[in-house]
């Protein structure tokens, strides 16, 4: 092996060392009864966060309580956690080949059999529900998301990887930035840097959370803030949080004045609705604004958004009284 695979098989065995003492993962709910939140944390080797709160509403619903000594991975993740550490850390000191596309085939093989494993964990509490519960909604089942937002009932709820997920990830790019390294000798990647393919890997596993709009469902949805229907696509638009749950709105000054009322939903994205396309979405920040009485909006934001500034100079020029803005001289940012 090459120096710098085994430098990149050092650093990820490190990496697995250092998830120990933090969390894997994180289940946070939202709901306007918990402004700030609840979340579930889950360590190698225990559960953190708010676990009584969540327990105590499980209970209404029919859902078993949580309890780490009821889960087994509990007692043997810490140990499997310092197994592949180890196992990496002899890839780079035994410097072979063919133990590094073990190393990373097993260690890629384990991610796979955990996320199956959170997912039966998920299902099974989830599905499972005491048929006394003081509350019961027929058909309704409360298994988060594996990866992701979901609703449940009046709360919503965020499954993503905390720290230590992330350390694990990064650990996985590490290996197969080495795996990479040796196989530069192939005519298809013996010119592409090697953190050049790392990167493209990275992107495509973030890009799950990329932060990209939904469709408006005209007459069905409704406004996260004013809470009427969306009826004009015209003047629509998005608000995405870096947890990935997307909340629309039925004007621009609707999103704007949710963000401000709202600073606990730190936003990824801003998307709102091209004026002469509607449907299709524009970044907030890029896009040109005409602000007229004359336009009528629903909530009378009465702004219209253009990707294009010529665009917006003729909307503009068919009124009496007429501003062409940008989103930093509307929001002040």
């Amino acid at each position: 092996m090459q120096k710098l695979s085994r430098l990149l098989c050092l650093v990820g065995s490190a990496a697995l060392v250092a998830s120990l003492f933090v969390p894997l993962w994180r289940i946070d709910l939202d709901a306007p009864q918990y402004p700030e939140g609840l979340a579930l944390q889950i360590y190698p080797h225990k559960l953190g966060g708010d676990v009584e709160i969540i327990n105590g509403l499980n209970h209404y619903i029919g859902m078993r309580t949580l309890h780490a000594e009821d889960f087994i991975e509990f007692t043997v993740l810490p140990y499997i956690i310092i197994f592949f550490a180890a196992l990496v850390l002899l890839a780079a000191v035994v410097g072979r080949k063919k133990l590094l596309y073990f190393v990373f085939g097993f260690f890629v093989l384990f991610g796979v059999v955990a996320m199956i494993d959170f997912w039966r964990w998920e299902y099974e509490y989830g599905h499972n529900l005491d048929p006394n519960a003081a509350i019961i909604v027929p058909g309704m089942a409360y298994q988060p998301p594996l990866i992701g937002f979901k609703q449940l009932l009046n709360f919503g709820a965020y499954s993503i990887p905390d720290a230590g997920g992330w350390l694990f990830v990064g650990c996985g790019l590490l290996l197969l930035g080495a795996v990479i390294s040796e196989f530069r000798s192939a005519k298809k990647l013996a010119k592409v840097p090697i953190m050049v393919l790392v990167f493209l890997s990275a992107s495509a596993l973030m890009s799950c959370t990329s932060g990209k709009p939904e469709p408006i469902k005209l007459h069905t949805d409704k406004c996260d803030f004013c809470k009427m229907t969306i009826a004009d696509g015209r003047f629509a638009a998005e608000l995405i949080t870096e947890k990935g749950r997307v909340y629309k709105f039925d004007d621009v000054s609707c999103m704007i004045e949710y963000a401000v009322a709202n600073p606990q939903h730190k936003a990824k994205a801003l998307w709102v609705t091209q004026y002469d396309r509607p449907g299709g979405f524009i970044q907030a920040e890029q896009a040109a604004y005409v602000k007229s009485e004359e336009l009528k909006s629903p909530m009378r934001g009465n702004l219209a958004a253009f990707s294009d500034a010529d665009a917006a100079k003729q909307l503009a020029a068919q009124f009496e009284q007429a501003e062409i803005l940008s989103w930093k001289a509307i929001t002040g940012k």
